[in-house]
């Protein structure tokens, strides 16, 4: 194991395993020196580092609001790996994703979502919808649910696609009380209870969790279009998170209305969502 001092764990990558073609920016399956198995997110991919900052963010916010996610640790990955693979494109990102990477608990034998995950628990189908608003999760659609059936358990995926803010920082503000909008959202046909959600969850959304979770966020990730330091970059996402709390009032009660009327069209016929087939992922991409 690495001794550098970062927020998250740091594994030592051993071996690339496999790709994993179903995620955009190809993440791939590697081993580490602990002897685990991770989904590995490079940093050299091409939508770049500010998706594993926003995995990091998403998922601490989620664990400390009970919502079921991967652990996460910081791979470290040396490119001397990159010439021992024979496919030219893996090779590339390899060699262009030195230092520390995402590394995120490959979960063996997973299906893809299970409705019955949430039929027996309504209220968790609500706290995931009220947190996808938060964060303003742009990819947990019925197509691409990002969520898996574990162990008897409903597991949050793939967040990389949230905290949309943070790719244009100048006009960051500007969609604080943007309207969440759940047409397609995997979990609305539920009906979910997103008003019961916000009062559980909003009030453990603290500036110091805020805080800490950024503090888990590798300097090396943090890279500002700007001047900006890294701790300053962390002291913005913590004022841009709170600000998309505070301006709750101005777009919970649409997202409440939405979420009570449920879907609009049924999902029946060619338009049979894919995770009613409930065939099996193995593990996450």
């Amino acid at each position: 194991m690495s001794s550098r001092e970062i927020g998250l764990p740091v594994r030592v990558a051993t071996r690339y395993v496999a790709p994993l073609r179903e995620g955009g920016s190809l993440p791939g399956l590697m081993e580490a020196a602990d002897l685990g198995t991770y989904v590995v997110k490079f940093r050299g991919a091409g939508q770049g580092p500010k998706v594993l900052v926003a995995e990091v963010i998403c998922a601490g916010l989620a664990r400390a609001l009970d919502l079921p996610v991967p652990d996460l640790v910081a791979i470290e990955l040396d490119p001397a790996l990159a010439p021992g693979e024979p496919d030219e494109e893996i090779q590339a990102l390899l060699k262009a994703s030195p230092g520390l990477n995402l590394g995120v608990d490959y979960l063996p034998g997973a299906l893809d979502f299970d409705p019955a995950d949430l039929d027996r628990d309504l209220g968790l189908a609500g706290q995931v919808l009220w947190f996808d608003a938060f964060i303003q999760n742009a990819d947990r659609s019925w197509r691409n649910p990002n969520m898996l059936h574990w162990h008897d358990r409903l597991i949050l995926i793939d967040h990389g696609a949230a905290l949309t803010f943070h790719h244009d920082w100048a006009r960051a503000d500007s969609s604080v009380a943007r309207p969440y909008d759940i047409g397609e959202h995997a979990l609305v046909r539920f009906t979910p209870d997103v008003t019961a959600a916000a009062e559980l969850c909003a009030p453990r959304v603290t500036d110091d969790l805020l805080t800490s979770v950024l503090a888990t966020v590798p300097d090396e990730w943090l890279v500002a279009e700007d001047d900006r330091t890294p701790d300053e970059l962390r002291v913005a996402y913590v004022a841009r998170l709170r600000a998309r709390l505070d301006a709750q009032p101005q777009w919970l009660p649409a997202l409440a209305e939405a979420a009570a009327a449920g879907p609009v069209v049924a999902e029946r016929g060619d338009n049979r969502p894919a995770w009613l087939n409930r065939r099996r992922r193995g593990g996450q991409a």
